[in-house]
């Protein structure tokens, strides 16, 4: 079993979201995490993966170019995709930078792949993705590894 996790990131404030992540799926026994930029993002890494779980910054609201370049350039594969688990998650310069909207778009390609989506546990936010505004704090952190360990967990649960 194994989940991607992958991200844009050009400040590096994203890479650390997601290595906060990352650190939340290696918790799960028996589950391999990858855990790769974008432009690295293999057509195997997506076939291989029982979950993705994906990341940008904001840029005007939407997800960037190069994740969702990835996105579009695997587009043939999505009958492969369907029923694995998808989480987003996204980091923004402003407070009110429409990380909500940019986990929305990510969210929006998972759900076209046929994926099942996955939010925050209750334990975390319990909302669409984990976000933060610049580098992630102590408590996004937790959160991230948070989301990250449900849907190990979760892809566990629906592998087994």
């Amino acid at each position: 079993m194994q989940v991607l996790v992958m991200y844009y990131s050009r400040s590096g404030n994203t890479k650390k979201l997601a290595e906060e992540i990352a650190k939340g799926v290696q918790q799960v026994e028996n589950v391999k995490c990858v855990l790769k930029p974008a432009s690295d993002i293999t057509k195997d890494d997506f076939l291989n993966s029982d979950g993705i779980i994906a990341g940008s910054p904001v840029y005007f609201g939407t997800m960037a170019a190069e994740l969702k370049e990835v996105f579009d350039k695997f587009v043939g594969i999505r009958k492969h995709m369907e029923d694995k688990i998808g989480a987003a998650f996204a980091t923004s310069a402003d407070p009110s930078g429409g990380k909500e909207t940019t986990i929305f778009s990510i969210i929006q390609a998972m759900l076209i792949y046929g994926m099942i989506i996955v939010g925050d546990p209750l334990d975390a936010t319990g909302h669409y993705g984990v976000a933060c505004t610049g580098a992630p704090d102590k408590e996004t952190a937790r959160n991230a590894a948070e989301l990250g360990k449900r849907v190990a967990f979760l892809v566990k649960k629906l592998k087994t």
